[in-house]
């Protein structure tokens, strides 16, 4: 059997999305996404726990959650796990585990230019909207599949 990387949340973002470009004038954004669960503990108390992720986009869709979300939208994306390593100043290995979006819906109602919200209105985007990907980010790669 085959194996299967992928990632699936629902949550707000902690702030708006941090986009730049690269080299080759291809966006990048970075966003933060907070998911929370609740639960009662042994005493019957209600808890609840916020877990942050951290979510990468690329080219045109990177470019449209730039443009369609802000601090505080409900968001579903998907993509596959990825964790890239790094060395600091110091030489100390660095990690960073993120979701690649592949896919991203817009989820929420957002505020028209009176004040008020709109009907809610789903945005459904993925990277097939997106004609380029960074070199080297696997979208290229050939899959080892037996089929």
């Amino acid at each position: 059997m085959g194996s299967l990387n992928k990632a699936m949340i629902i949550g707000r973002l902690g702030a708006d999305p941090e986009v730049r470009y690269t080299q080759n004038n291809t966006a990048l954004a970075n966003i933060r996404v907070a998911t929370n669960e609740k639960y009662r503990d042994s005493n019957g108390e209600l808890q609840e726990t916020t877990e942050w992720h951290r979510v990468v986009a690329w080219g045109r869709l990177a470019e449209n959650c730039q443009q369609l979300l802000k601090k505080g939208s409900l968001v579903y994306f998907e993509g596959p796990i990825q964790t890239r390593s790094w060395e600091d100043k110091d030489g100390q290995k660095q990690y960073m585990t993120e979701i690649k979006a592949l896919n991203m819906q817009v989820l929420d109602s957002r505020m028209d230019s009176g004040g008020g919200y709109e009907s809610a209105r789903k945005e459904e985007l993925s990277v097939n909207d997106a004609k380029e990907f960074e070199p080297g980010d696997g979208a290229d790669q050939d899959d080892d599949l037996p089929f």
